[in-house]
């Protein structure tokens, strides 16, 4: 069985993310995706009401990809050892596990909580992102101690959440996350009226 780990901050979660998640579900037999806290990113919306709108994300594909897309909020953790350790209490050991990150975060990695471990138990599978190109220095490093490391043949839509946060621009999310943040008045988005929902 292979398994896909995708945690991201999803705050708010895209049609980026959802794009990925899709690509995802027809390389995998299981995709599953929570919202994590980020300790580098100040301010965070709560992660409750990330979590909630990861699950409409996921909600709101289509049904052939989404038996295979599942959201388990028990696995996030600011150590992604941690992860991958309740993941393997779940399904198991005997599962090919792939970590699946952006490319802005190769440069980061070095620095992870035992990193070493980490990729001693885990593929690494990075997703192209507009705006960052793929440190192959940086991969070869990681190569080298150990790291199984791939490239997907995709790139995610040149949007991001912080893009959203700055810029509010709606055609980023889908609508019942639009909706979602009305009624939560998450991202202080008081024109966010129910004609543009």
């Amino acid at each position: 069985m292979k398994i896909a780990l995708f945690g991201t901050s999803a705050d708010p979660p895209t049609t980026g993310h959802q794009m990925i998640m899709k690509w995802l579900s027809t390389h995998y037999d299981l995709v599953v995706v929570w919202a994590a806290d980020n300790r580098l990113k100040l301010q965070q919306t709560p992660l409750e009401h990330r979590a909630t709108m990861l699950k409409l994300l996921i909600d709101d594909i289509s049904q052939n990809h989404q038996n295979k897309v599942v959201i388990n909020q028990n696995l996030s953790s600011w150590k992604t050892l941690e992860t991958v350790a309740k993941a393997k209490l779940i399904w198991g050991e005997n599962v090919e596990y792939t970590l699946v990150i952006g490319s802005d975060l190769i440069n980061q990695l070095h620095r992870w909580y035992h990193i070493h471990d980490l990729l001693t138990q885990v593929k690494l599978l990075i997703i192209p992102r507009p705006g960052y190109i793929i440190d192959h220095d940086s991969i070869e490093k990681l190569e080298e101690i150990g790291g199984k490391i791939a490239i997907a043949n995709i790139t995610g839509l040149n949007v991001s959440s912080t893009a959203f946060r700055e810029k509010r621009d709606i055609n980023t999310l889908i609508p019942p996350v639009i909706a979602y943040i009305h009624q939560q008045h998450l991202y202080e988005c008081p024109y966010l009226t129910q004609t543009q929902i």
